[in-house]
């Protein structure tokens, strides 16, 4: 696995997100976010619900998050290993 980062910036996370073909998301009833890797247009994964970036940046930010993600797998191939995280539980990442 390539070393993984963090970052709170919203338009990296938005980027990172859409070309994975990721949609914003939480857990259906909770501010806990997920990203939907979902066919676009269709149904969410079971649980969760579909929200737009707007609300899911306010959760993130009220809840001071940052996104713990991978650009790269060590066999070179695109990664969609992400998670959110309170800072001080992402201390072996690499800031970005």
């Amino acid at each position: 696995m390539t070393a993984a980062k963090t970052t709170q910036d919203h338009d990296t996370i938005r980027n990172w997100a859409i070309a994975r073909g990721g949609q914003p998301a939480r857990v259906a009833g909770e501010d806990i976010l997920r990203i939907d890797f979902t066919d676009p247009g269709g149904e969410a994964e079971d649980g969760l619900e579909a929200i737009d970036w707007d609300a899911f940046f306010r959760i993130f930010d009220d809840r001071g998050l940052e996104f713990l993600y991978q650009d790269m797998t060590s066999s070179g191939d695109e990664s969609r290993f992400c998670k959110f995280v309170l800072p001080d539980q992402s201390i072996h990442a690499t800031p970005v």
